[in-house]
């Protein structure tokens, strides 16, 4: 009697072994982004500047601009160390499982000290010490795209993926909206969602085992392929890196200060502030969810990954330049819909794109975690830019800066010679 051998997981999937889209896998890695993503950004765009509001008053946006900028030096190590780890990582559960449950335990547990922070420094400590974990989430579940998903099905899964990104990434700052004045509410809540990341990404996707998975011996030679920026063959994918850095730097030099603009430039009060937060937030979740939904698979089916991401970046520019033309709150309401549209098709096909310019499949974690650094780096230079131009010139030149970012990361994603 014989028996069948399975197959020890090689970490990557072909077409030929996939020939229907994991569906699962996909709303798994939609869910753990959601609970990441939304509570990270409910945070980082309400709550958080909610509390340097009153701990600070007087310097509130250098506050937010050292808490940005301290954050990037500290995602920046992050994704790659958790990246490597992932990649390296032999377990009965997987190369990613373990690090994403680890990884939403920790956020939780640091979004309590973060709102028990009462003095700049402790704030500054304990937000720097969360960012770190975070990318114990993020590095790894990224790669599952990657991992798990055979090139045929990217463009699909990844509009999934970015469908739970797209509700986290604005329905987050809808959720911080409503606890503006009940702060210490708010992070309870905002770490509960974090909390169960972990478990529901564990759950949905069933890594497979990676104990039979070839082993790194440790050496210099692996050090260095495993922890440090790829060199070889990675035109395009430092093309992707940059471009990927520009466009979220343009989306988040407005959002990042999304209650600063409301307030002192355009001179709303609190409880109009909390309404109008909603109904922007409101307005580019729903246009993202949409072209979410439909982006990924019309990329699949016209086998373009580059011209989608273009298209996505000219309507975040024209979207963030509205603002600057009035300073009444209909034009914060319209970069929601227009920049909502162009943010929702780029997180749909972005990932697709960034797993087609990876230089080598074995590092996939690493390398996409650097890809994040983009992410993680426009997240943080977007406020640190506008801090910076507000200083200078006042709010209104935040939306001239954003355009221009935008339209120089179309230009280079346009640079892109080896995906179409």
């Amino acid at each position: 009697m014989s028996t069948v051998t399975k197959k020890a997981w090689s970490g990557t999937v072909t077409d030929e072994e996939q020939p229907k889209p994991p569906y699962r896998v996909g709303v798994a890695l939609a869910l753990v982004s959601f609970l990441w993503i939304g509570p990270y950004l409910g945070v980082q765009a309400v709550l958080l500047p909610s509390k340097v509001a009153v701990i600070a008053p007087s310097s509130k946006e250098s506050v937010i601009a050292i808490l940005s900028t301290s954050a990037m030096i500290v995602a920046a190590l992050a994704n790659i160390v958790f990246g490597a780890l992932s990649d390296l990582t032999r377990s009965r559960w997987g190369r990613r499982t373990p690090w994403i449950v680890f990884g939403s335990i920790a956020c939780a547990v640091m979004l309590i000290v973060v709102n028990m922070a009462n003095t700049v420094v402790l704030l500054v400590l304990a937000w720097c010490i969360y960012q770190l974990f975070l990318n114990a989430i993020v590095a790894p579940s990224i790669a599952i795209l990657s991992d798990m998903t055979a090139p045929r099905n990217r463009g699909v899964i990844t509009s999934i993926y970015a469908l739970g990104y797209s509700i986290g990434l604005y329905g987050g700052q809808i959720i911080g909206a409503q606890f503006l004045n009940k702060v210490t509410a708010g992070f309870i809540v905002m770490a509960l969602l974090t909390l169960i990341a972990g478990p529901v990404g564990a759950l949905g996707m069933r890594e497979q085992s990676s104990l039979d998975m070839p082993k790194s011996r440790f050496d210099m030679h692996m050090v260095i392929d495993h922890f440090s920026f790829p060199v070889h063959h990675a035109r395009d994918y430092y093309l992707a890196l940059c471009g990927k850095f520009l466009i979220v730097s343009a989306n988040f030099a407005i959002s990042g200060y999304q209650l600063y603009i409301l307030t002192d430039y355009m001179k709303q009060d609190s409880s109009q502030t909390s309404r109008l937060v909603s109904m922007i937030s409101l307005c580019l979740m729903v246009t993202a969810i949409v072209m979410s939904a439909v982006a990924g698979p019309i990329a699949d089916r016209i086998q373009r990954r580059k011209l989608p991401v273009v298209i996505a970046s000219l309507f975040i520019a024209v979207g963030a330049f509205i603002p600057f033309l009035d300073n009444h709150p209909w034009t914060m309401i319209a970069y929601g819909v227009i920049g909502g549209i162009g943010m929702g098709t780029y997180n749909a096909v972005d990932q697709a794109l960034n797993i087609e310019v990876l230089p080598n499949p074995d590092s996939a974690a690493k390398d996409l975690g650097i890809l994040n650094l983009a992410n993680t780096g426009g997240q943080v230079l977007g406020p640190v830019l506008s801090a910076t131009l507000i200083s200078a010139f006042g709010y209104q030149a935040i939306f001239p800066a954003s355009t221009v970012c935008a339209l120089g990361g179309a230009v280079l994603v346009g640079l892109i010679k080896s995906v179409k």
